[in-house]
């Protein structure tokens, strides 16, 4: 079964800042992971099972998948059959600059519920999809800010902004920033705990209260999200898994494809074509 999935994960260049996606997939589980950018996935086959918010979540066809930045989530097959959609990516910034001319939401916009019933919509998305194939600049850009302001005034609201006032929400956030710095050679969770004065099980709490994942989990995906910057760059796959931390090339596309959904070279080349035209 697995041979029949298939996915495309790529860029148009008349969206600057959108990732989108046509996928089928069925043995595929995504691990625990986050989006630098908005999460928009319609269904238009099959079950998506996503874990999010501390929940099972389930979309099906007509349905929307949605996540806000920087919230963790997984992904996987609700049935046996597997499932397949569409989804497009916009950036926090579009986002923003969206809600600010057709909403009256004040504060950070984003998604209030993860599933979203609504065909309508879920027929949107994979019309900005259609258009991009179509190199139809216009109404690809048309679409997909249509698309967002539905969603926003269906179901959106102001994020709630993560305040570290807390000493231990103060101790993750200089974890994580230690390991952005020492991504390649990272401490183990002991010696990292010693660095900043408190013990292992409470650093391993605090990180995740605060980022919803163990550090090791967050600096997984980390250094995907670094690899696909520096894929986007045009730097070669093996040379990426080396500048961000991974043993080699395959250690790379295992992680690479359970975050991402594609492996690092198919990535690179639908980067590549946007970059040539």
């Amino acid at each position: 079964m697995a041979g029949s999935e298939r996915a495309r994960h790529w860029r148009y260049g008349e969206l600057p800042g959108v990732d989108l996606l046509r996928a089928r997939y069925v043995e595929k589980r995504f691990v625990r992971h986050t989006h630098e950018n908005f999460v928009i996935a319609a269904i238009a086959d099959g079950v998506e099972v996503f874990h999010h918010g501390g929940a099972d979540q389930y979309a099906g066809p007509g349905a929307l998948a949605l996540v806000n930045p920087d919230t963790p989530h997984t992904g996987r097959a609700g049935g046996p059959e597997g499932w397949q959609y569409g989804a497009v990516y916009p950036s926090p910034e579009l986002v923003a600059e969206i809600a600010a001319e057709t909403t009256v939401i004040r504060g950070t916009p984003g998604f209030s519920s993860p599933v979203l019933d609504d065909p309508y919509s879920a027929g949107l998305v994979h019309e900005v999809l259609r258009a991009t194939d179509e190199g139809n600049a216009l109404a690809a850009d048309t679409l997909l800010r249509v698309v967002v302001t539905r969603l926003l005034r269906l179901n959106g609201g102001p994020m709630p902004q993560r305040i570290t006032r807390t000493a231990g929400a103060r101790t993750a956030a200089r974890a994580r920033a230690v390991l952005e710095e020492r991504m390649v050679d990272p401490p183990t969770l002991e010696r990292l705990a010693g660095e900043l004065g408190t013990s292992p099980f409470a650093l391993l709490r605090a990180f995740r209260d605060m980022y919803g994942m163990p550090p090791h989990t967050w600096l997984t995906d980390a250094r995907v999200r670094r690899a696909r910057r520096l894929l986007d760059a045009g730097v070669a796959p093996a040379e990426v898994a080396v500048a961000v931390g991974f043993t080699d090339q395959p250690h790379l596309s295992r992680h690479f494809g359970r975050i991402v959904g594609v492996p690092p070279g198919a990535y690179q080349r639908e980067r590549k074509n946007v970059q040539d035209v």
